[in-house]
C-alpha cells in the first residue's frame, strides 16, 4: 500500500496496430493481470462498437471483459477515486478530447491502457491515436500477418467500396496486409 507521502504514479500505455493484430487481446491480458493483482479497474469502449457485444470488450478470439460503453471520453473522468487502472478499447473512435482525459487520469495516479488502430483504411493516422502515442510513457505496436504473403502486416485494407471513414466490420470487410501488398491492392483498385 502507498504511504500518505507517496502518491501512486500514473502513466499512459498505448497498444496500436492494424486490424487483426491482437490489440484488444493485449489490452485484455494487461487488465486481467491488474485484476489478479487486486487492482481496481474500469474499462471503456465507444458505444459505436457493437460487433461482438454491446457491453463487453471482446477480442477476435472471443476473450472478453465487461466494459462501459460511452459516447464521450469525458465520462471517464467520473470514475471512483479508488480506480487504479483504466482500459480503453477502440480509442480511435473517440474525439480529440480523449487526449486530455487520459492526461488528467494519469496525473491523478491512474494507469491508463489504450488500444486502437494507428491508421485508417487509407493508411493515414487515425483520429486521436497519434497524439495519444506522443504523450504515452509506453507504446507497443503489434502486427497482424499479411493474408497475401505472410509478412508482418501493418495496414487494414478495406474490401468494401465504402468511402466512409468509420465502417465497422470483420474479415468480411477488412484484411491485414503488409506495405507492399497494401500498395498493390490500392493501385489495383484505381
Amino acid at each position: 500500500m502507498f504511504s500518505e507521502n507517496h502518491k501512486r504514479s500514473g502513466c499512459i500505455e498505448v497498444i496500436c496496430g492494424s486490424m487483426f493484430s491482437g490489440k484488444t487481446e493485449e489490452l485484455i491480458r494487461r487488465l486481467k493481470r491488474a485484476q489478479f493483482a487486486n487492482q481496481k479497474i474500469a474499462i471503456f469502449k465507444p458505444t459505436i462498437d457493437v460487433r461482438y457485444s454491446d457491453v463487453e470488450v471482446v477480442s477476435h478470439d472471443l476473450h472478453s471483459l465487461k466494459s462501459t460503453p460511452i459516447t464521450d471520453a469525458a465520462f471517464m473522468l467520473e470514475i471512483p477515486e479508488d480506480i487504479q487502472v483504466v482500459g480503453i478499447d477502440e480509442a480511435q473512435f473517440f474525439g480529440e478530447n480523449i487526449v486530455e482525459v487520459c492526461q488528467t487520469l494519469a496525473n491523478r495516479g491512474v494507469r491508463v491502457i489504450i488500444a486502437g488502430l494507428d491508421t485508417d483504411f487509407l493508411g493515414k493516422p487515425f483520429g486521436p491515436m497519434p497524439a495519444l502515442m506522443a504523450i504515452a510513457e509506453d507504446v507497443q505496436k503489434v502486427h497482424a500477418i499479411c493474408v497475401k504473403c505472410g509478412n508482418l502486416a501493418n495496414h487494414s485494407h478495406r474490401l468494401s467500396k465504402s468511402e466512409d471513414l468509420v465502417v465497422l466490420g470483420e474479415k468480411d470487410i477488412y484484411e491485414p496486409l503488409c506495405r507492399e501488398c497494401y500498395n498493390k491492392a490500392v493501385e489495383e483498385e484505381k
